[in-house]
């Protein structure tokens, strides 16, 4: 398999053949309560040896219904990840959906290694792909769930030749019917000959829209496609985690129970080891 351009976020490297973690819940639903996720996964996280990148939206700005908890907003979400960062010494990701919101997260970020994150359904919006690239951030775009993966090149192209080399991309299914997604595997070595890439286990098995007005998810199936991906050749995995996923204020149908991320992580690291 290919050797993508490899790349830093802070600690963690992209594309060096190590695994690195992308995870946290899905949005910001208090300070405390992402502090609290971020010091128990950043634990699990380094006693296993795994580089880990902590994730939360300031705004699920495409939740089903208008009625949906969206987060804490901008300069408020972005305060907490940039808190976080500093105080546990983490690399942060999180979501942009417009131009004008690049520069203003990544100004609020201010000094701490963040990578910025393209939505699937816009990672096409080429104004978007080039504001983001212009910040210098590190860039990890979803894969949009009705784009073939060679396709996702021409999203790599846009962020590089707007002279930012640093980029990944996110496998998290492809749309399948209705309310409905499913993984095709052969896509992780297409997109790894652009990019390096990330396997997002949990947007993985959800259930767009499935649900009355939220999306519901099969989150049983988790473990087994990342073990899958893993095998397939993967330079990270992207989770959402959450210390009770019944009360999450998003994706809980689809998130991965804190309590059982290390047993998962003890799996995937052992089919790594098995396939380099």
């Amino acid at each position: 398999m290919s050797h993508p351009e490899k790349f830093n976020i802070g600690s963690v490297t992209a594309g060096s053949g190590e695994l690195f973690l992308i995870a946290g819940p899905c949005v910001l639903e208090s300070e405390s309560h992402a502090r609290g996720l971020a010091d128990a996964i950043q634990r699990i996280a380094s006693d296993l040896g795994v580089p880990y990148i902590f994730k939360a939206s300031y705004d699920k700005a495409n939740r089903t219904s208008i009625h949906s908890f969206r987060g804490p907003g901008l300069a408020e979400g972005c305060r907490i990840l940039r808190a976080i960062a500093e105080s546990n010494k983490l690399p942060v990701l999180t979501d942009i959906h417009s131009p004008e919101q690049c520069v203003a997260a990544s100004d609020a970020l201010g000094p701490v290694e963040a990578m910025l994150q393209i939505p699937a359904f816009l990672c096409r919006q080429t104004d978007l792909l080039i504001a983001a690239a212009n910040t210098g951030r590190a860039i990890n775009v979803k894969k949009g769930q009705f784009v073939a993966p060679w396709d996702m090149r021409h999203a790599v192209e846009k962020i590089r030749e707007s002279g930012n080399q640093r980029v990944s991309l996110t496998e998290r299914g492809a749309s399948f019917g209705y309310n409905n997604l499913v993984v095709d595997m052969r896509g992780l070595p297409v997109m790894r000959e652009f990019a390096p890439v990330v396997f997002d286990g949990t947007h993985s098995v959800q259930t767009p829209s499935g649900g009355k007005g939220v999306s519901g998810g099969q989150p049983e199936f988790i473990p087994v496609l990342a073990r899958a991906a893993v095998a397939a050749g993967i330079d990270g995995v992207f989770l959402e985690v959450h210390d009770n996923p019944a009360e999450a204020k998003s994706d809980g149908a689809n998130a991965l129970h804190l309590n059982k991320l290390k047993g998962v992580l003890e799996t995937l690291l052992a089919v790594h080891a098995a396939v380099r």
